[in-house]
């Protein structure tokens, strides 16, 4: 499961990871996060490579992809995120909100949105020159199952549970009914 973990934070991450380790660090950031960041670069690109089936063209080319698309994504998925800060700040309890900003921050919103859409798009669009429609849907499939889990990691977290005592140790596999085995 832990390959699995790793391999779901290389999708989010590894698209900007090349880029980052050529630009200046950003502040806070360790030389441990950059090590992480680039290990889980270097096994996403293998796992994909292998999971796909890609030859090393093909390979080199998702790659600039994923770096190209990855610094567009992340542009805007750092706006959406102050949009996001900005819009909670308007809308505390017993304050009374700006209806001028909350609409500006809402429109906002709604364009960050499309933006990661039309990001998508151009991205599968460039995918399509050079990889075939099956490994474009695996590629999607693995990268949907990485955010999913992402989501499940961050849900987690705010519950309490954190990482499994921060080791990002295996699951246990769930038996019908939601019950876990004994002794697994």
């Amino acid at each position: 499961m832990r390959k699995y973990i790793l391999l779901g934070l290389a999708v989010l991450l590894a698209p900007p990871l090349a880029a980052q380790r050529d630009s200046a660090r950003a502040p806070g950031d360790t030389a441990e996060a950059g090590r992480l960041r680039q290990e889980i670069e270097r096994r996403w690109n293998e796992r994909v490579q292998q999971d796909l089936n890609l030859s090393s063209d093909q390979a080199t080319k998702l790659r600039a992809t994923q770096e190209r698309f990855g610094n567009r994504r992340r542009d805007v998925m750092q706006q959406q995120l102050v949009r996001r800060e900005a819009l909670q700040s308007q809308m505390q309890p017993g304050i009374a909100a700006n209806s001028d900003s909350v609409r500006k921050l809402m429109d906002g919103i709604q364009t960050g949105r499309a933006d990661m859409l039309k990001i998508e798009q151009d991205q599968d669009r460039e995918m399509a020159g050079y990889l075939t429609p099956v490994q474009r849907a695996r590629y999607q499939q693995m990268r949907e199952r990485f955010i999913q889990r992402i989501g499940e990691m961050r849900m987690e977290r705010r519950e309490g549970r954190g990482l499994r005592g921060q080791g990002m140790g295996p699951r246990r596999p769930a038996v019908r009914g939601g019950a876990r085995r004994r002794g697994i």
